[in-house]
């Protein structure tokens, strides 16, 4: 009895230490999500505790927290389909021929292993399938945005079947650059905000000096109006803000794509990027801002964005069993262009863009053509010590150096470390810069603007 009894505490010993390594995910999927639950919550209570003052009230249209928590529904449906689909589509793609090698694995005993290609093909079928059924639902109780939905839908379903056509064809970068620009067309079109910004305290004595204009202020009005009733503060670029928004787009799809290469990092920022965004439009919701319809339009996307996202990401985690390909990266980048755009928050989006910003800057020499860039600037991996370490490309005859990204930056920083924990360390980077971009948003830029 007593030797029975040892041999059930090992059994479930090793069960719960096989199931640690899924514990440990879940909850680093579930912490840059905790704050948006938290104000979710917070709102779901709220309609709880007010009460219909009639009955024309109670025949009205659902609250706000009850359409947030039909879209959260949808949005773990979408997690359930997708993470049981990838399993049937991936063996597919193996037969297809749509797969690859890990070079990240390159040296040890899997670098032979075939890892289907172009995964993101299903998010983002399951993404707009979640969507059209938001529409109906949507559109119903705010029929003045069904012109964004359909936008939104035309937009990203363009770049899931560019990211897609990218990743069996490999279209040249010139074809990369242009496309999505031209898949950001129907967003602008529809566009019906503001396209004035305010200028900062500081700065606005530079275009206006006791009521009259300054030679900077005059030379800026031949391309811009500025509001002298304002004094300055504000200014309306017109066509250039619409500029700015098409060339947002273009760089949110490509921002993700070139921040890359490692297990995991794709998703991982998207995700965290997501949980940010879906938690600023909440806070927007919470307060009743101007803009709460629009937020309310953008936390619906984010959250079968969200759902997708997450059920991939449990595949692509180290070890990845599943690439996600251009496909994802498109699909992702034009998915945050549609909410900033037509969320009415373009500007704040960038915010939570700091290491893709950052990386873009560092890696710009060797973009342009500066220093040599090959095809692939993932870090190298060490079969002796099984850690990754800072890739190079060779400059000249007698010089080389490390490829200029922020993967390898990290590397050259901190040291060699394991492809799971360097992709924790880069994810954490993530998570803060968008908690600096929230902390700016919500206080410091209070006095920076008015």
């Amino acid at each position: 009895m007593i030797e029975m009894r040892l041999r059930r505490v090992a059994v479930n010993q090793t069960k719960l230490l096989l199931r640690m390594p899924q514990l440990y995910q879940i909850f680093l999927c579930l912490l840059p999500l905790l704050p948006s639950l938290w104000v979710l919550l917070h709102l779901l209570s709220a309609d709880v505790n007010s009460t219909p003052s009639s009955a024309s009230n109670a025949a009205a249209a659902p609250s706000t927290g009850a359409q947030l928590l039909l879209f959260t529904a949808l949005g773990s449906l979408g997690y359930f389909m997708t993470n049981r689909l990838i399993p049937n589509i991936k063996s597919y793609m193996i037969k297809r021929g749509i797969c690859g090698k890990d070079l990240g694995k390159k040296g040890s005993k899997n670098e032979d292993v075939d890892v289907p290609e172009a995964l993101g093909i299903v998010p983002g079928a399951i993404f707009l399938i979640c969507l059209i059924f938001c529409l109906v639902g949507f559109a119903t109780n705010h029929p003045s945005k069904l012109l964004d939905l359909n936008s939104a839908l035309l937009s990203i379903c363009f770049m899931l079947f560019l990211g897609f056509t990218d990743d069996v064809l490999e279209w040249p970068w010139r074809y990369k650059l242009f496309l999505p620009s031209v898949a950001s067309l129907p967003l602008l079109c529809c566009y019906n905000g503001s396209t004035s910004v305010v200028v900062p305290i500081p700065l606005r004595h530079l275009l206006m000096h006791q009521g009259s204009l300054t030679d900077l202020g005059s030379t800026l009005c031949r391309f811009v109006e500025i509001d002298h009733n304002a004094e300055g503060a504000i200014i309306n670029l017109g066509r250039f803000y619409l500029l700015y928004m098409g060339l947002l787009a273009v760089f949110c799809t490509n921002a993700i794509n070139i921040h890359a290469g490692i297990n995991g990092l794709e998703v991982g920022q998207s995700y965290i990027i997501g949980c940010a965004v879906l938690f600023h439009n909440l806070v927007e919701i919470q307060s009743d801002s101007l803009s709460r319809e629009n937020h309310v339009f953008s936390a619906m996307i984010l959250l079968s964005f969200l759902g997708v996202s997450s059920a991939l990401l449990r595949h692509n985690w180290y070890p990845s069993s599943v690439f996600v390909g251009d496909t994802y990266c498109y699909f992702a980048g034009m998915t945050f262009a549609v909410v900033g755009i037509l969320g009415h928050f373009s500007k704040t989006l960038l915010l939570f863009f700091i290491p893709q910003i950052l990386n873009f800057l560092y890696s710009t020499p060797q973009l342009f053509k500066l220093i040599p860039c090959p095809k692939h600037r993932l870090p190298r991996y060490n079969a002796k010590t099984g850690k990754m370490e800072p890739s190079k490309v060779i400059v000249d005859e007698k010089n080389e150096r490390v490829n200029m990204t922020l993967i390898n930056l990290c590397l050259q920083i901190f040291g060699p470390m394991s492809e799971e924990r360097l992709c924790i360390a880069l994810l954490a980077f993530q998570m803060f810069s968008c908690a600096l971009g929230l902390y700016f948003r919500y206080y410091l830029a209070q006095m920076i603007f008015d």
